[in-house]
């Protein structure tokens, strides 16, 4: 029994690893220019110790790999390392979600980790 959880506790490691890979660190230069050129953009507070973080990471991963939504692109913000940033987007919480279009902010989410709604907060970047 031990083995398989162990097992479980690696693969589930390694799909967030690779969830994780796929982002963009924040940057204000980067978000600024994304801006700039009207891209959709998806602005993710995140903290590694977050349980709700690591069930966001790889629904999003896999929804930005999908055809329609691979014209998103992901800045992650540390929410331990980057208090400025955090505050700057009026954020409280890691596990927030906000989306652009156009320059402008579209919507947010708070702690949510169901892949439908996830989904339909990036559908409002497109």
């Amino acid at each position: 029994m031990k083995s398989l959880l162990r097992h479980i506790l690696i693969l589930s490691f390694m799909v967030v690893s690779t969830a994780m890979a796929d982002t963009i660190p924040f940057t204000q230069a980067a978000f600024d220019r994304l801006q700039h050129e009207g891209k959709p953009v998806l602005v993710g507070i995140h903290a590694d110790w977050c349980p709700t973080c690591r069930a966001q990471a790889p629904i999003i991963a896999s929804l930005l790999k999908q055809k329609d939504y691979q014209g998103i692109t992901l800045l992650r913000v540390d929410f331990d390392n980057q208090k400025d940033v955090v505050r700057s987007f009026h954020v409280i919480q890691q596990s927030t979600l906000i989306v652009f279009k156009g320059g402008k902010e579209v919507g947010r989410s708070l702690g949510d980790t169901s892949p439908e709604s996830i989904e339909n907060l990036l559908r409002k970047a497109l």
